[in-house]
């Protein structure tokens, strides 16, 4: 319910995000973004058939990034080339804009659906349907809710209750235990979100981390990007919050089944035992994801052997090393949390003389 509110009450004003897509062009007037089909490539320069536009079916060269030409095009791919306004009585001229790689996006796209389905069956179909309904709610009211100035904490936490309530309940079910999950994930993001505010404040961090930030604030010169980085600190953390909250509550009430003479706190020590193994794997996950994303960047650091102090004072290694620690320890918390609160709600033990 506080959700449902705080969704109406930071509802973004569509007319103002419609106006900064309108001021916000991706491109300048007249240029054209079209298909061309490689027939040869020599020496870095394409021999390429224009797909689409005044020119279909023309015959032009176009040169390409070196690493692009060393990418393994051959004759037969399909490149995106942009082309400008031509001036009065000249040819259109042409320049790479990217690789089109749909074919590959797709079948990527329909075989982990299928891998999906296949494995985990009904509970696979319903695990997709709950991260559609993610990207809804991040596409449709936290993108515009962000650009349009509501306030970045706020705007996460309702955004990621509303996903985390749907996507439990739609995957695992209306149960007592998907409901003590659910407690122990909102506790996390919680406590997530406040140490997220802490550190971002007490480091100095500013949140422009790369060139995307940058252009934001270009286009919207009183965005906070602080404040956007601890709506991201939140984000971040609900995969993780997740898998290890329901694994807790489940460990908690197959504990039961399996042992029904147990009391509350010896329940409780056994589900963290299980915690605790969870917590180690899941730790290693989160550190080396980040480390995976920011590889290149770490390896470009590396080669200037700068010390760890030195590193950190930049933005880019600050930003994901703080990611990585508010992540973790609101992960952490959130297993004695969630396996509290799934003992409480469990039934209690039974009498040997009643079993």
């Amino acid at each position: 319910m506080v959700a449902l509110v705080g969704l109406v009450l930071l509802w973004p004003d569509r007319s103002a995000a419609a106006d900064l897509r309108e001021e916000v062009a991706f491109q300048g007037p007249g240029v054209l973004l079209v298909d061309a089909t490689l027939r040869s490539l020599e020496e870095g320069r394409a021999s390429v058939s224009i797909e689409e536009g005044p020119d279909e079916g023309a015959r032009r060269t176009v040169d390409l990034p070196p690493e692009v030409a060393a990418s393994g095009l051959e004759p037969g791919d399909t490149l995106r080339l942009q082309s400008p306004p031509p001036a009065d009585g000249t040819d259109r001229t042409y320049v790479y804009f990217g690789t089109d790689r749909d074919a590959t996006m797709w079948v990527l796209a329909g075989l982990f659906v299928l891998v999906v389905l296949l494995v985990a069956r009904w509970r696979g179909l319903l695990a997709l349907l709950g991260l559609g309904f993610a990207g809804l709610v991040l596409l449709g009211f936290m993108l515009p809710a962000l650009l349009t100035g509501e306030p970045g904490l706020a705007v996460g936490l309702v955004g990621s209750t509303l996903i985390m309530v749907v996507v439990l309940y739609t995957t695992h079910g209306f149960s007592i235990r998907t409901s003590a999950a659910l407690a122990g994930t909102l506790a996390g993001l919680v406590l997530t979100a406040v140490l997220g505010l802490v550190s971002t404040r007490t480091s100095r961090l500013t949140g422009f981390g790369d060139e995307a930030a940058g252009l934001l604030t270009t286009y919207i010169p009183a965005l906070d990007l602080q404040d956007v980085f601890t709506c991201a600190l939140v984000v971040a953390g609900l995969g993780v919050l997740n898998d290890v909250t329901i694994t807790q509550s489940s460990a908690v009430w197959e504990l039961r089944g399996a042992a029904p003479g147990l009391t509350r706190r010896r329940l409780f020590l056994s589900g963290m035992r299980i915690g605790r193994d969870h917590i180690a794997s899941t730790i290693y996950t989160i550190v080396f994801a980040y480390a995976g994303t920011a590889l290149v960047l770490l390896m470009v650091l590396s080669l200037y052997g700068l010390p760890l102090g030195d590193l950190l004072a930049t933005e880019e290694i600050g930003q994901e090393a703080v990611r990585t620690l508010v992540s973790s320890i609101g992960l952490v918390l959130a297993v004695p949390i969630t396996t509290a609160i799934a003992v409480w709600t469990v039934p209690g033990p039974v009498p040997a003389s009643s079993r």
